[in-house]
């Protein structure tokens, strides 16, 4: 399986704002995550609920640039840039490197780490 490839697909829905759809696709049932502020998730269920429930509270999305992708062997990692504005008046501007592993064609384990 080629996971350059299969990253390059995910990336290239998550840079259009399909969010979801690349959770659906690429996330495997027993998916586990964890951000840079400690907050993890156990089950691709979890996760997609937890990514509607923040991707319903954005206003507007300014821009989501994606930067690069990298891989090797079973892991790969992309740079991002999100910009939105949110329901409650704030701001938000990630820079964010998202790290993933896979395991036959599907993410089983997928990290955030904030770049600024």
């Amino acid at each position: 399986m080629n996971i350059k490839a299969l990253a390059t697909q995910m990336d290239d829905l998550v840079s259009q704002g399909e969010i979801i759809a690349a959770a659906n696709q690429f996330f495997a049932d027993s998916l586990v995550t964890a951000d840079y502020s400690n907050v993890q998730t156990t089950s691709k269920a979890q996760t997609v609920e937890k990514l509607e429930g923040f991707l319903g509270a954005i206003a507007k999305v300014n821009g989501i640039t994606h930067h690069f992708t990298l891989a090797e062997n079973n892991v790969s990692a992309s740079e991002f840039t999100f910009d939105f504005d949110m329901k409650d008046g704030s701001k938000i501007l990630w820079h964010e490197i998202i790290r993933r592993i896979w395991q036959d064609g599907q993410v089983v384990r997928e990290e955030y780490f904030n770049a600024q």
